[in-house]
């Protein structure tokens, strides 16, 4: 082969090298800029709601320019909505196991009250978060619905219903039960606050009581639908 040949095939192969690691940079910077943007909304929209917060904090939470904010997120809707699927998609495969695994209705309760706990404890902002949003624009989550990965409810009842008609359970709506599940399990998030000051505990000693609700909450439940 020609040594010119050679050296232009090399020249190539170089600038082929260069052009790809410039490249993978620069997605590598958008994607930390994103997850830095979608962190520092949280924490905005958190404290002060969609309708209090403003770009331009956001901007200065995230350390960027509001122009760069904008590059991104062209409208604060359009952020909230990506910060609140962020949020979601969190959350919904906690609910999709308890709703589409083989398990006993009593594996599912006391795994997903368990799993939801110390989810949570790790993650306080989302339930605030998310039903800040769902009593603000209820048509929100009707588009979130037509997602892939939203919880269906219909493995579930037709588990309660067959261990009704076993007699392993007592009859119950499973609709009621879900919503029992839920409830019990995400209030002493939502309301954290009022809890504490009922109860007169602090940080530390209500850290521990949520880790005992991950037993009496389930224990609860499960007795409240067995037969005597």
């Amino acid at each position: 082969m020609d040594a010119g040949i050679r050296d232009m095939n090399f020249f190539v192969h170089l600038l082929t090298i260069w052009l790809n690691y410039i490249v993978n940079m620069k997605k590598s910077k958008n994607e930390n800029t994103e997850e830095q943007i979608l962190e520092a909304a949280k924490i905005v929209f958190q404290a002060k709601g969609m309708n209090g917060a403003r770009m331009q904090e956001i901007a200065d939470e995230a350390g960027i320019n509001k122009a760069m904010l904008h590059y991104y997120y062209r409208s604060k809707q359009l952020l909230f909505e990506a910060v609140f699927k962020q949020a979601f998609s969190l959350l919904a495969p906690q609910l999709n196991t308890i709703l589409n695994d083989d398990s006993s209705i009593e594996d599912k309760i006391r795994n997903f009250t368990s799993n939801y706990t110390s989810f949570m404890m790790k993650h306080p902002y989302l339930p605030n978060f998310i039903i800040q949003e769902l009593n603000r624009n209820e048509d929100f989550i009707l588009k979130l619905k037509d997602t892939t990965g939203f919880p269906n409810l219909e493995k579930f009842k037709l588990k309660v219903d067959e261990e009704i008609n076993q007699g392993v359970l007592v009859p119950i709506d499973a609709d009621q039960l879900f919503v029992n599940i839920i409830s019990l399990n995400i209030f002493p998030f939502l309301g954290k606050p009022l809890i504490k000051a009922f109860t007169n505990k602090d940080d530390s000693t209500y850290k521990n009581f949520l880790e005992s609700r991950k037993t009496e909450v389930a224990n609860f439940i499960v007795n409240s639908i067995k037969p005597l």
